[in-house]
């Protein structure tokens, strides 16, 4: 499944927080702070936040969840190292936003992690999520030496996980009604891979 090496240069790119070519015609690299309006743009749309749990919510809240995520970007560039929770931006060749994906460690658990992706409407179906699920994935075991890659999402939200299940990752749980929407519940489910999945020989 792997198709990516350290030593192609793509992961020093991103890592120096460099664009780099991604999915045909689009640009990947690290957030930057420029990057925010756009998020925020993002997780107000009705047709994005349906399927979030965090989103709508006061632009304050996001402002204070991503600045110490783009601080410490823009510090671990800055000394050459990965950030402590690497969040990607995707843009197309004239540079509209077109969604973000993210690897980030689960706290207390040493090489686990989660895998997370959320597109504008204009971005879906064109195939760019899961082709940035599969570079998380990637970074996650090739490059972080991660065991097992987690993620989760609404029941209804089909397009996830279906990507998800396009990169490999197996459905593992489901809790009923989880979420409570404006009319009755959602399950969260819950989806994983690991390492040895990930390596094994198609």
């Amino acid at each position: 499944m792997s198709n990516l090496n350290e030593n192609s240069g793509f992961y020093s790119k991103l890592k120096q927080g460099e664009s780099v070519a991604f999915h045909q015609a689009l640009t990947i690299r690290l957030i930057q702070p420029s990057d925010l309006s756009d998020i925020i743009t993002m997780l107000g749309d009705e047709k994005v936040n349906q399927y979030l749990f965090f989103a709508p919510a006061d632009e304050s809240l996001y402002q204070g969840f991503f600045t110490p995520i783009i601080e410490n970007t823009q510090e671990a560039m800055a000394n050459g190292e990965w950030p402590d929770n690497p969040i990607f931006i995707i843009r197309d060749q004239q540079g509209r936003y077109m969604g973000m994906a993210a690897i980030t460690q689960v706290m207390f658990c040493e090489g686990n992690y989660e895998v997370g992706y959320q597109l504008p409407a204009h971005s879906w179906g064109q195939g760019i999520a899961t082709s940035a699920c599969q570079l998380m994935t990637e970074l996650g075991f090739t490059v972080f030496g991660s065991h097992k890659i987690s993620a989760d999402c609404y029941g209804a939200n089909v397009g996830s996980y279906k990507t998800l299940e396009k990169c490999g990752y197996q459905r593992e749980g489901c809790q009923k009604d989880y979420y409570k929407l404006e009319q009755g519940f959602d399950d969260k489910v819950y989806y994983g891979i690991t390492a040895a999945q990930f390596f094994a020989p198609a």
